[in-house]
């Protein structure tokens, strides 16, 4: 549908139904129709930790900032995407959370027999390595037993690559440990009497002065982001925003943020120039991300995650202000595209159900999501959609230049698939935005 004029609690109510906008145009998918379902997904800022992949990013831009020219060699194609390793870090986490849950009899047949027969392989190897090792074994013993030289038998052999250490060779010692037994003897030679007392005396910390517990804490985003740079930096980067044009309306109430409600494009501008903008609404409830386009010649600073991050940022800062503004909306996730898989990696993150409209954990989904393109994530069998229309006729028409409700509407029209798609239309926003907004008919 097309947006004329639209207030940001009425587009509140319409994303938190699947809803999403580009300019004025309005659109919801057909979930259970199309081949790539979209689930809106939002970000936690709150509970959000920057990944092992967005703090490189974060440094790199710090680093490019301070010191000028960086390696242009690993631009990323998707510029939100993370590394491989950040994916494989959250597979395996979601695996363990998920361990108690799971067995053996979850997985397709065809995987666990898969599964089986390779442990099988692994039994059988191990056995018969443990079953030459033991031959090897007696015929040694046989031939000391037979009075044969001692030089013909090998008791030692070199262990196959990556089956043990070499047996030759001294073991492994850590460079702690050797520091240590170095200073143990020293103080020996040097108090023979009470050198090993003393050595275990300095080990302890005194009892009156406890030693200071060391922060691991880690930087917060804000840290991050807005590490001071040296006097001298090569680059200098600003970041301003300005009302865009959009269906929304602008509100500054009192209780807002500073900036007030509506969209937003916010320009980064290096050395004067600008490389790149991101489009936002920002909304009762959260920051709900557009999108972002950049120049290319800067891909290299992976501007998409520099972006994202800056944005999660802004959240957090508008709920100091405002606490009830405390979520960050990516869009759609879509599962079986990796070009919009990444998102899921911004965690904590919630996906919304497509059939009740709840919010649910994304740990939740992916198991579902991993066998069926089109989930229903909402367990409970009786849950319904609590906001869908029960009221068609409260609905709110504009008509000729008047306001009258549906049922009013109705006894004016003739054409049956009038009806068809007003209803249609009630469906899709729900009953509270249906009575708030006009719909246009002409």
């Amino acid at each position: 549908m097309w947006a004329h004029s639209m207030t940001v609690q009425d587009y509140q109510d319409l994303i938190d139904r699947g809803w999403r906008r580009s300019g004025k145009y309005m659109y919801k998918p057909v979930m259970n129709q199309t081949c790539c379902p979209q689930y809106t997904i939002r970000c936690q800022p709150l509970q959000f930790q920057p990944s092992k992949s967005h703090k490189k990013v974060l440094k790199k831009m710090l680093k490019f900032l301070a010191k000028g020219e960086i390696s242009k060699g690993h631009c990323e194609d998707e510029p939100m995407e993370p590394t491989v390793e950040d994916a494989v870090a959250g597979d395996f986490a979601l695996i363990t959370k998920l361990d108690a849950q799971c067995d053996l009899r979850t997985l397709s047949g065809d995987f666990r027999e898969s599964l089986e027969s390779e442990e099988k392989k692994k039994i059988k190897s191990s056995k018969k390595e443990e079953s030459n090792e033991l031959i090897q074994s007696q015929d040694i013993e046989e031939k000391l037993g037979s009075g044969e030289p001692s030089h013909s038998v090998k008791v030692h052999t070199v262990p196959k690559p990556g089956k043990g250490a070499d047996l030759s060779k001294p073991p492994c010692r850590k460079a702690k440990e050797i520091r240590k037994e170095r200073r143990r003897l020293k103080l020996m030679q040097q108090n023979p009497a009470g050198g090993l007392e003393g050595f275990q005396a300095q080990c302890e910390p005194p009892a009156l002065f406890p030693a200071k517990a060391k922060s691991n804490q880690p930087k917060s985003l804000e840290d991050l982001i807005f590490e001071s740079l040296p006097e001298n930096a090569s680059h200098k980067l600003e970041f301003t925003r300005f009302l865009c044009n959009s269906p929304l309306e602008a509100e500054n109430p009192p209780n807002g943020p500073d900036c007030g409600y509506g969209s937003f494009h916010q320009q980064y501008w290096l050395d004067g120039k600008i490389i790149a903008v991101g489009v936002i609404d920002i909304l009762p409830y959260c920051v709900s991300s557009v999108y972002l386009y950049y120049d290319p010649d800067y891909s290299f600073l992976s501007l998409g995650v520099y972006s994202a991050l800056r944005e999660i940022a802004f959240t957090r800062q508008l709920h100091e202000k405002t606490p009830q503004l405390s979520y960050y909306y990516m869009g759609f996730y879509i599962h079986s595209c990796p070009k919009m898989k990444y998102k899921g990696q911004y965690r904590p993150s919630d996906l919304l159900c497509p059939e009740t409209y709840v919010w649910v954990p994304i740990e939740q989904c992916l198991p579902s999501l991993e066998n069926f393109k089109y989930c229903r994530f909402n367990q409970d069998p009786e849950a319904v959609d609590e906001g869908r229309c029960k009221d068609p006729d409260r609905l709110q028409v504009f008509y000729r230049k008047a306001v009258m409700p549906y049922g009013v509407y109705k006894k004016q029209q003739r054409d049956p698939s009038e009806e068809a798609a007003v209803l249609q239309y009630a469906g899709l926003v729900g009953q509270a935005c249906s009575e708030r907004m006009l719909l246009f008919r002409s």
